[in-house]
């Protein structure tokens, strides 16, 4: 597939996984956070394995896959949904958002350190405005100050998951089609999920019994596009992409989400949450490596 291609899946992505956010923020107004992700989850992998299986392109996993498998999932579906779900029941989905736009600066720095290349010095300065950005928007608005910090924190280490996730699908790409790793990765996780929720929240399973209509037609975009396809592509992506190329493509979730907060759930974007996008999308440019191959390209033009 060629690059443009691949840019053009991720932007759509992107778009998806703006509203998604706001979609499942407002699904939380009905269901408890870690019951209503373990359905939302089961909905997507199942959602997965039937388009690869219309496709012809189910398999049953090598010995070897299994590990990426489970320690994917334990990352990228476990942790990243239940951490989200948590943090979106207490902080905005502005803020939520924005702090999620740190995704593409945490991605390349780590990839850095893991492949043993020390992050350059544009780089950290990226990982420190980047950071600035995150600061700026924790500080911004609520009554309720320790409450939104608490759900941003959440949030946070939904988005550090995540990253390391992704490094795991990119070494189980060689192997597994990531397409087909998605679905049993967000399966096996809404398994674990089950049981968590069963402890943390018993009964819960009958607040679906009294939900109006427009949680259901929320509750099937987010879990079977936003969620299902949305990851089996971005999954594919990384395969083709690389990691931090995939998840420099994050900045326009950061745009689609603050887009979805505004139409969807009437939050008000103020001029700090403005001022925090600005840091962040200075860092990931900063922090993803993107300044430096511009600074590169630029002088390699320059007559000597």
């Amino acid at each position: 597939m060629t690059p443009w291609k691949v840019y053009g899946i991720l932007t759509s992505v992107m778009v998806v996984w703006g509203f998604n956010l706001a979609a499942v923020k407002y699904l939380l107004v009905f269901v408890d956070p870690v019951t209503l992700t373990a359905f939302r989850i089961l909905l997507a992998g199942v959602t997965v394995l039937i388009i690869l299986a219309s496709l012809g392109m189910m398999r049953w996993p090598k010995r070897s896959d299994w590990k990426y498998i489970l320690l994917g999932a334990l990352l990228n579906v476990v942790a990243h949904h239940y951490f989200l779900s948590q943090g979106l029941a207490i902080t905005s989905g502005t803020n939520a958002g924005l702090i999620l736009g740190t995704g593409p600066m945490l991605t390349a720095v780590l990839v850095s350190l893991i492949m043993r290349n020390v992050p350059s010095r544009l780089q950290w300065l990226g990982v420190a405005i980047g950071f600035a950005g995150v600061a700026t928007t924790v500080m911004v608005g609520g009554d309720s100050a320790s409450g939104m910090s608490i759900g941003d924190l959440l949030v946070f280490i939904s988005i550090l998951a995540q990253v390391f996730s992704y490094i795991v699908i990119a070494n189980a790409a060689r192997s597994l089609d990531p397409r087909l790793l998605t679905g049993y990765m967000l399966v096996t996780g809404a398994a674990v999920l089950f049981i968590i929720a069963l402890i943390q929240e018993p009964g819960e399973i009958a607040a679906f019994g009294d939900v109006p209509t427009s949680f259901w037609l929320a509750f099937f975009f987010s879990g079977m596009l936003g969620t299902a396809v949305g990851h089996m592509l971005y999954n594919y992506s990384i395969g083709q992409a690389g990691p931090t190329k995939a998840a420099i493509f994050m900045n326009l979730n950061t745009l689609f989400s603050l887009v979805a907060a505004s139409l969807i759930l009437g939050e008000t974007i103020t001029p700090g949450h403005l001022v925090g996008l600005v840091l962040i999308v200075i860092g990931v440019i900063f922090g993803s490596g993107a300044a430096e191959d511009l600074l590169r390209k630029r002088r390699k033009r320059l007559p000597v």
